[in-house]
């Protein structure tokens, strides 16, 4: 088999078995894993939550991750998002022709990886081979299904005055390790993206506290966008402490010297969570127990004043209003 992706190995003859058998079978190979047109599955009980999303993150390879550890996370992170056990997944890569084998190999073992780590299941999957400049190295989607817990209901029209705001995590370090990674800025930084699967962690926090009214994924726009979006969803007033907000010293550095807002940038194994006031000691305590959400934190309330605004006291005391998302300001971000 060749070092490198060939046009050859999307045309369905014996190189795409070659490629199939070396790098996806050997690393996604489970009981439900098929070579069928389509997998046959064992249905769950109850609701099922699904969801898709497309990677296309540059670099590809960055400090803490890569296009398929990401993948794994963005999709599983979505199901839990809505309360759900990660079940099933495919997987489709579109290759740029001369695409290294041994990064190719690199990305699937990574997604084998993190996938294992919350069970879940790649179950079909689809790859095709794209003409030299078509394809940006590496693309890749992915769809997974789960199975909503009982009693669990969440959603950006739930919150209510008087719930208390939590991020699972610090913010916009995937954002600014993007960034640094591109190399556009001349800036040494040690910045590690935080781009992990949140499925144990937050099935713990809806075990202790059913009552989670949001929990949403704060990638693309991050914090700042996804609190906009709640307040909209449920017309109610978002108050922030600057001073709460779990920043990194050094994303706050950068961001320092570029005049970036933390809160814009994106995250990969951060959420935010809206909860009721008196269950919020509890998921504190739970997420501090668990894994990748060890520095989650209160950072402000939903109020009824200021409706589909968000205001934030600074740290020398005044307030101001967060300015509404704009512009990307990174783009391929994930």
């Amino acid at each position: 088999m060749t070092d490198f992706v060939t046009l050859a190995h999307g045309a369905g003859g014996k190189q795409t078995a070659e490629l199939i058998d070396r790098v996806f079978k050997s690393h996604f190979a489970n009981p439900n894993f098929t070579g069928d047109d389509a997998a046959v599955l064992p249905a769950p009980h109850g609701k099922i939550a699904m969801t898709t999303d497309g990677f296309i993150v540059s670099p590809r390879f960055f400090p803490g991750g890569n296009i398929g550890k990401l993948a794994i996370c963005g999709t599983v992170n979505d199901l839990t998002c809505m309360g759900a056990k990660p079940l099933y997944m495919t997987s489709a890569f579109v290759i740029e022709e001369g695409f290294p084998m041994d990064e190719l190999e690199e990305i699937v073992a990574a997604m084998e990886k993190t996938a294992a780590e919350v069970g879940v299941q790649i179950v079909a999957g689809d790859t095709k081979v794209a003409g030299k400049g078509q394809v940006d190295g590496v693309f890749i989607n992915t769809t997974g299904v789960g199975q909503i817990m009982e009693g669990i209901q969440t959603s950006g029209t739930l919150a209510k005055p008087g719930d208390v705001i939590i991020t699972t995590g610090d913010v916009g370090r995937h954002g600014c390790t993007i960034l640094l990674a591109r190399d556009e800025y001349g800036i040494e930084a040690d910045v590690k993206s935080d781009c992990a699967p949140l499925w144990n962690a937050i099935h713990a926090a809806f075990e202790a506290v059913p009552e989670i009214h949001t929990v949403r994924d704060a990638t693309r726009g991050g914090v700042g966008t996804v609190l906009y979006e709640i307040a909209e969803q449920s017309n109610v007033g978002i108050r922030l402490d600057a001073s709460r907000i779990p920043v990194e010293p050094e994303v706050r550095g950068v961001c320092g010297m570029l005049g970036l807002e933390p809160l814009y940038l994106a995250c990969e194994g951060t959420m935010v969570m809206i909860v009721p006031e008196e269950k919020a000691e509890k998921v504190l305590e739970v997420l501090h127990s668990q894994r990748y959400t060890e520095n989650a934190a209160v950072i402000g309330t939903i109020t009824e004043e200021q409706k589909g605004r968000v205001v934030m006291t600074t740290e020398i005391g005044s307030e101001t209003l967060l300015p509404q998302p704009g512009n990307e300001l990174l783009p391929r971000i994930c």
